[in-house]
């Protein structure tokens, strides 16, 4: 065995952590569904919504018979939406088109929605008991430390080499715990600020140790200047509360989740309002809040949230469109109101009553 992987699995036996939910009862749903959900998302965060979300959809079969927007509400928070659309895809083709049980090739599994090669080898290594191998994010940073290799990991060429050391350190037996294990050095002691090489289990082999230059490696995306674009939210309310909220297209930003109607910055209220068919003797009363920013991976959203509260539901045709709903926020949560809410819908929606009573 690669001593490297040797020392790993040593650490790991006596210090590894071996408590997480999906660490418990594994089979191939709760490692991909872990392995999903921890994609740029820290542990502690994950741990939460892995538990409820494994609650409500205990198998990929109870997955795969859910609702779109249940699916959505429980990710709600999470980011990144189109993991979980990618998530319920997927359960619907391991039922129908695998009897419900996940393929055991590579092949297969990279050709399912939303599963890379890294993933596929987690189920495989981790949940088969199969001989592969993974490069999630801890495993690229623990891995360009311990080669010093230089270069940005998201380019072909470095990504390339670091499958190279991934597979030439991973063992053929104890793989699913060493794959276990060098994700949790990652997370634990090969941190991305302040790295305890003190207590690394291969340490004193590591090439970015020995130089004194951890802080250099990985090496960090190149850093483009990102646009900025703005836009208003109208957020419509009833006096009773009720709020209305229009589902965004499938695809792009926000794909299937709810938000308060975004339209141009340039957009007039009393424009929007015409369009929907409100009429003027329903407006209550407008308020426009202070501009906040809402940042993607490759720009920033600038967002004018306008607040218009109607005295009445007024002769807007929205009822019979579905993809127009009217939500009184405190009920999110039941049972009819399970709906998957953008970022910024969460913070408009908890701002709407504390707008009114400033006003």
């Amino acid at each position: 065995m690669d001593p490297f992987a040797q020392r790993l699995l040593a650490w790991h036996d006596r210090f590894g952590r071996k408590d997480l939910p999906w660490q418990q009862d594994i089979n191939p749903y709760r490692v991909w569904l872990s392995e999903i959900m921890l994609q740029q998302t820290q542990v502690a965060t994950v741990i939460d919504y892995f538990e409820h979300f494994v609650g409500r959809f205990p198998t990929v079969a109870h997955l795969a018979q859910a609702e779109l927007d249940e699916v959505l509400h429980l990710w709600t928070g999470l980011g990144y939406y189109a993991r979980a659309r990618n998530l319920h895809k997927t359960a619907i083709s391991v039922v129908s088109e695998h009897n419900g049980n996940f393929p055991a090739t590579q092949e297969a599994l990279e050709a399912l929605p939303g599963i890379g090669r890294s993933t596929a080898g987690a189920i495989r290594a981790i949940a088969m008991g199969q001989q592969a191998t993974i490069l999630d994010g801890n495993v690229k940073r623990v891995l360009t430390r311990y080669h010093a290799l230089a270069g940005y990991p998201g380019t072909a060429s470095v990504t390339k080499q670091l499958w190279s050391y991934a597979e030439a350190h991973t063992p053929n037996e104890r793989t699913g715990t060493y794959t276990q294990a060098i994700m949790d050095l990652g997370a634990t002691l090969c941190r991305r600020r302040k790295p305890a090489c003190s207590t690394c289990p291969v340490g004193d082999t590591c090439e970015a140790h020995i130089q004194g230059a951890t802080d250099r490696y990985p090496e960090p995306k190149p850093k483009k200047q990102k646009p900025v674009r703005s836009a208003r939210f109208f957020v419509v309310s009833l006096p009773g509360g009720a709020t209305l909220l229009e589902q965004r297209p499938q695809n792009g930003i926000w794909g299937g989740l709810w938000t308060p109607p975004q339209r141009d910055i340039a957009t007039a209220p009393d424009r929007f309002l015409a369009d929907l068919g409100v009429v003027v003797e329903a407006i209550e009363h407008t308020h426009f809040a202070p501009v906040f920013r809402h940042t993607f991976t490759h720009f920033h959203l600038d967002i004018e949230p306008v607040y218009i509260r109607l005295n009445t539901r007024s002769s807007a045709p929205l009822d019979s469109n579905d993809k127009w709903r009217w939500v009184v926020p405190d009920q999110i949560e039941s049972s009819n109101e399970r709906i998957g809410l953008s970022a910024p819908a969460v913070k408009l929606l908890a701002s709407l009553q504390p707008v009114f009573e400033e006003s």
